[in-house]
């Protein structure tokens, strides 16, 4: 780098632009860190659908109990809700023998709006899961997209959760 470039970095006026681009860079290295160490994204209600159904993924439903009478679940979802009487701890080892201990086993996550989900897919993650999805839409929709329920997406009646 020139001298010349340095004056225009050092430049006053520039400096909110290049502290921009800085944190630019140090977000995209986050991201990109993040991405490699464990699968996570999100999944669409019709794909975390179609792949449940198929077997391809273990679909979780997070809510809680009473959420799961009032709404019913996703058709294939498995109902492990994250506010577990053991805490959290209690939610992960029952989503560790969902998937037979297999922690490499793929498993989407959904809830009312996308946030519980999130913070599951986080903590399961912690504990060693690699291959995580979230459903982030929910069950009720979430930033102008619809979720499950209004998509009409197949459920199951939960009378005994």
């Amino acid at each position: 780098m020139s001298i010349a470039n340095l004056r225009v970095l050092a430049d006053r006026r520039y400096l909110p632009l290049v502290l921009l681009l800085g944190l630019a860079v140090v977000l995209t290295a986050i991201a990109a860190a993040s991405a490699v160490e464990g699968e996570s994204a999100w999944l669409a209600p019709e794909a975390a659908q179609r792949a449940s159904a198929g077997g391809e993924i273990v679909l979780v439903d997070v809510r809680s109990p009473r959420e799961w009478r009032e709404t019913g679940l996703p058709e294939h979802a498995r109902p492990i809700t994250i506010h577990d009487p053991a805490g959290i701890e209690g939610f992960g080892e029952k989503v560790l023998a969902a998937v037979d201990g297999d922690r490499e086993r793929p498993i989407a996550l959904i809830c009312a709006r996308g946030y519980r989900s999130a913070r599951a897919r986080d903590y399961l993650a912690s504990i060693g899961f690699t291959r995580l999805l979230d459903v982030r839409e929910g069950m009720l929709g979430r930033d102008g997209a619809p979720g499950w329920l209004e998509r009409g997406l197949p459920l199951r009646s939960c009378a005994n959760c």
